[in-house]
């Protein structure tokens, strides 16, 4: 939320600069995202009358004026813009001046004419980003001064980071009230005007933000009334959703009039572009007091309101164009053609106000927070007002903000406002339960006893009526503080107010216990190193994922959807960490990396059962050439990355955590969607799934552009546990090693071979190498042939040759009968 320094002043007094309150509003628990200054630097600008304009003798477009800025001569101006005339108020910038963009002003000849300095517009001054002409300053700004001293440019907006449950100080009082309670100062109460002094405009905002506009009215413009109705009867339909609803009509507006200087100011500073004087009104009450109203065309209202719940395939056109359809527990606005607004998010297109507006219809409602909270989201917008109703807005807050917003629209735009009328429910109206707060609860959370006069004056600085007792105090918070509802929530408002810099630093008390860290899990450092030995780069990709892309990985599988996503193509919680690692390696393949490994150690989500598994996973992707560029490696030597590179990868992995011997890597008889049919793996441990190896399918690389194909891993972390080493004595008797080359079908894999191998062996045979795979002339088509090197040894005596023999035996019997093996002399 963007506060301008200069609009906070006019509330309370501030003995430190922007920079100093923003880091004490930072401790205080408003984080300071942003100190900017409210315009960008320029010099040489000063007020100037336009005494005469002519139109240029060479040109249609082009007028020549004569311009006043105060004691020196009238200089002659060429200018362009279509508003330029004789009686207006505008900036000047001098010869000699010098604007943002690094742009000097010369004297110069337009079209044979000379001009001495530039009419600017506010977007040549950085004050906006598109501007239809030169400003257009009141009439009674005083000609020759300096534009920034006139408009208090020299100002700074903070830009304060507001947590959800402090709804009510998303607006320039409640900031205030913080800022009070913090300097031990009370606040300007029915200040907050004189804006037009602060923001330079001259004219003051019509009257203290409390003055009653009731009983004096609005003064008329004599424009004709397009309504004759005096008021808008208004029935809540939902009482315990909307108990407070505060109406007022005003005749004769003029919507045409142009928004005083300051407050086309303040609204920019604080982030909110000018619209019309009755938008600009409404819209500085809600950043004034943080009191979100509407206005509506009287004219186009038919009948009564009615607050009420949505009924079954209801929709609504928005203020934006965009029609919705609003769920039962949605709470609308109706009159008697249908809805005319989103209660608490925005306003209907059928009665939204124009320049041709002549009647207003002020709504101000009290509106539930459970009521709105999630509502707008549904709907993909995250309005203004429906961020202070979800959070909460000071349920007494309707009448004076009204008052408010009639006192400003009577000084901008005139009119004649009626009675303002209040409906309530009396019976749901908001009650604050007092809360308890116990001395030594608050010295033992704190680690600190503080004076019981400076906890009560704090409070109290705070608006919370204060009653001491034997234990404590009794604590009442005021309306708009919803967030206080349990003691500790009034410990951390001593803490923070008084400031955590001031309680000072104590040995805990309590013993530090750590949590176990069981041998059977390996560590994400033991996991996160072994993967970089191997050249990959840790990677973190956002929980949501493309729809489309996971849906195309994983055509069978259904994601979790998100009711708000903060883009259409984050929209799915994932089911794998792919879709983000392959868009992660795309992005670095169109930065020229001819070379990435990439690994991220993220949750993905699994929908079971109508619920969510959170699973624990590690994934990784690598593309491009099998070794880095160097000079020892010929350039046409090198060769993409493939699937046995990755799996090397993951036995070093495996390695690295004890699991080398309990892993395989088997075939699957149905692999993924995405995945080559010819080169993915299953990885198991002891017989369990764990695990994902392959190459990303042909038709998905062509689909997504890589250049080369990537090979994919993913793990379930709960696979990775570690295989206690076990002791075991080394023999001190000799080795003998036995190589045997056996003939197998090309299907046989070399895992499946070797586990054979090791089952039929006795305990004898201490080492298994596979040295050699070979196929071609002396081998049967769609057979392989097979070099082994197994190596026995006993831990007690040297073996015989008729030992070895005998071990040799059997495993050439069992591969015969097992899998079809034939010996290769």
């Amino acid at each position: 939320m963007k506060v301008p320094y200069s609009w906070l002043a006019d509330w309370v007094d501030i003995p430190w600069d922007a920079a100093e309150l923003g880091s004490r509003l930072t401790m205080a628990g408003f984080e300071l995202d942003g100190l900017e200054p409210a315009a960008p630097e320029f010099s040489g600008v000063v007020v100037a009358e336009i005494l005469c304009a002519e139109r240029h003798p060479q040109a249609d477009k082009l007028q020549v004026c004569k311009v006043s800025v105060g004691s020196s001569e009238p200089v002659q101006i060429v200018c362009g813009a279509a508003n330029a005339r004789a009686g207006l108020k505008s900036a000047l910038a001098t010869v000699g001046a010098k604007l943002p963009g690094d742009l000097n002003i010369k004297a110069a000849k337009l079209r044979g004419v000379e001009s001495q300095g530039m009419l600017a517009s506010s977007k040549e001054l950085g004050l906006a980003e598109t501007s239809a002409g030169i400003i257009e300053l009141p009439a009674d700004a005083p000609v020759g001064k300096p534009l920034r001293e006139y408009l208090a440019l020299d100002d700074y907006v903070l830009d304060l980071a507001v947590t959800p449950n402090r709804g009510d100080a998303m607006s320039v009082l409640g900031i205030a009230r913080e800022v009070a309670a913090l300097t031990g100062k009370g606040l300007r109460e029915g200040t907050g005007a004189s804006a037009g002094g602060r923001a330079g405009a001259g004219a003051t905002a019509g009257g203290p933000a409390g003055a009653d506009a009731t009983t004096a009215g609005l003064a008329s413009t004599g424009a004709t009334r397009a309504s004759a109705r005096d008021s808008v009867v208004v029935h809540l339909g939902a009482p315990a959703a909307c108990p407070t609803f505060v109406g007022c009509v005003v005749h004769g507006v003029n919507n045409r009039a142009s928004t005083p200087m300051w407050m086309r100011e303040r609204l920019r500073r604080a982030g909110v572009r000018s619209i019309s004087p009755v938008v600009d009104v409404t819209q500085y009450v809600m950043l004034e007091l943080g009191q979100p109203m509407h206005a509506y065309d009287l004219a186009k209202l038919q009948g009564d309101i009615r607050v009420r719940t949505a009924q079954p395939g209801e929709s609504i056109t928005l203020l934006d164009g965009k029609t919705v359809e609003a769920l039962p527990d949605v709470l609308l606005i109706t009159d008697a053609e249908g809805p005319v607004g989103a209660a608490g998010i925005m306003g209907g297109q059928r009665t939204a106000v124009s320049a041709e507006t002549v009647d207003v219809f002020f709504e101000i409602a009290w509106f539930a927070p459970s009521a709105i909270a999630g509502r707008s989201r549904r709907w993909g917008l995250v309005t203004d007002a429906s961020q202070r109703y979800e959070r909460g807005v000071d349920p007494t807050l309707q009448q004076r903000a009204m008052e408010r917003a009639l006192s400003l629209l009577r000084s901008i735009a005139g009119g004649t406002a009626s009675r303002i009328s209040v409906t309530q429910s009396a019976e749901h109206q908001p009650v604050r339960k007092p809360v308890s707060l116990r001395r030594a609860r608050l010295e033992r959370l704190l680690g600190v006893g503080l004076p019981d006069e400076r906890i009560a004056a704090t409070l109290s600085a705070l608006q919370m009526k204060v009653v001491a007792n034997t234990e404590g105090w009794v604590v009442t918070p005021p309306p708009h503080r919803f967030d206080i509802t349990i003691e500790a929530d009034l410990i951390e408002e001593v803490a923070r107010i008084i400031g955590y810099q001031a309680i000072p630093e104590a040995d805990a008390i309590g013993p530090q216990v750590f949590r176990p860290s069981p041998e059977e899990r390996a560590g994400e450092h033991v996991i996160v190193e072994a993967l970089a030995m191997r050249g990959y780069e840790e990677a973190i990709t956002f929980a949501f994922v493309d729809p489309t892309l996971q849906k195309k990985l994983f055509p069978d599988v259904d994601g979790l959807p998100l009711a708000n996503p903060i883009a259409s193509d984050l929209a799915v919680m994932r089911v794998s960490l792919w879709p983000g690692l392959l868009r992660a390696a795309l992005e670095n393949q169109r930065r020229q990396q001819d070379r990435v490994r990439l690994f991220e150690h993220g949750a993905k989500f699994a929908v079971e059962n109508g619920g969510i598994r959170e699973i624990d996973s590690l994934a990784g992707v690598a593309t491009g050439t099998r070794l880095p560029e160097q000079w020892g490696i010929p350039r046409e030597t090198r060769v993409p990355v493939d699937f046995y590179d990755v799996k090397a990868d993951l036995q070093a992995l495996f390695t690295a955590t004890g699991l080398g011997d309990s892993i395989v890597f088997e075939a699957p008889k149905a692999g993924l969607a995405c995945l080559h049919p010819g080169r993915t793996a299953r990885i198991l441990r002891h017989g369990r799934e764990v695990g994902w190896l392959g190459e990303l399918h042909p038709s998905w690389v062509k689909e997504l552009d890589f250049s080369q194909a990537p090979v994919l891993f993913e793990l379930e972390m709960d696979g990775l546990g570690v295989e206690k080493p076990q002791y075991r004595e080394i023999s001190r008797f000799p080795q003998v090693r036995r190589d045997l080359a056996v003939v197998v079908d090309e299907t046989v894999a070399l895992s499946a071979l070797a586990e054979r191998v090791r089952l039929s062996a006795s305990s004898l045979l201490c080492e298994l190498r596979i040295f050699d795979v070979y196929r071609g002339p002396g081998v049967e088509a769609g057979r392989k042939s097979v070099a082994l090197g197994l190596i026995f040894q006993d831990i007690s005596r040297t073996l015989t040759d008729e030992d070895v023999e005998q071990a040799i035996a059997s495993i050439v019997t069992d591969l015969r009968t097992s899998l079809n093996a034939k010996i290769r002399e």
